[in-house]
């Protein structure tokens, strides 16, 4: 019950990606995944739905593991950067070491989205989606952006995405996620495989 001079937290809803190609304490990249969701549910979230897990080539092709991906929509009163911190405790706690970008990770938590909210602003978003491949690999914002940059250049976050929030629209680029994924080159949404036909 809130307190007579407590202001009530607005709940907002955020798409979270999950990603393991190396074995954490949980096991597996599988294993993994499913443990950091109950992590995610013993946390601040309410998981509302929760994609298959698929299986992708890790990026750039054949240079690590295949990775283990699904993504969660999720119902929660903390603001976007009290949700960050709490992906990051919980990727801690799955031994995940941010040291280096584009390596095996045990566990990885990417906040897509929250509601329609964009951060820090839209010009400040737009630099960013529209940053020159060759630079996306050195560059990495300092602040939190939303949404993810890069949630509308991958097949491995729009394929599990478009199963549980296919009508979620970005509210920058004004599509929707089954739009965005529809617009994938076919060779990047046919490499996904969902887990069950994985071998």
């Amino acid at each position: 019950m809130t307190q007579p001079h407590e202001k009530p937290r607005r709940e907002v809803t955020a798409l979270i990606a999950l990603g393991s190609n190396a074995t954490s304490p949980a096991g597996g990249p599988a294993q993994t995944l499913r443990a950091a969701i109950s992590s995610l549910e013993r946390g601040p979230f309410e998981i509302l739905a929760r994609s298959r897990f698929y299986v992708s080539p890790f990026i750039p092709r054949g240079a690590e593991p295949d990775v283990v991906n699904a993504v969660v929509d999720v119902a929660t009163d903390r603001d976007p950067d009290s949700i960050l911190s709490c992906l990051h405790e919980i990727e801690a706690s799955f031994d995940r070491k941010r040291r280096e970008r584009w390596t095996s990770r045990t566990l990885d938590l990417d906040l897509l989205s929250v509601d329609q909210i964009i951060l820090p602003d839209q010009t400040t978003l737009r630099g960013w989606v529209n940053l020159p491949p060759d630079q996306q690999k050195s560059a990495a914002p300092g602040e939190l952006i939303l949404p993810h940059p890069r949630l509308q250049d991958r097949a491995f976050v729009l394929v599990p995405a478009a199963e549980i929030a296919p009508d979620w629209r970005h509210p920058l680029l004004g599509r929707t996620i089954r739009e965005m994924r529809d617009a994938l080159p076919p060779a990047d949404r046919d490499v996904m495989r969902p887990l069950d036909d994985a071998s």
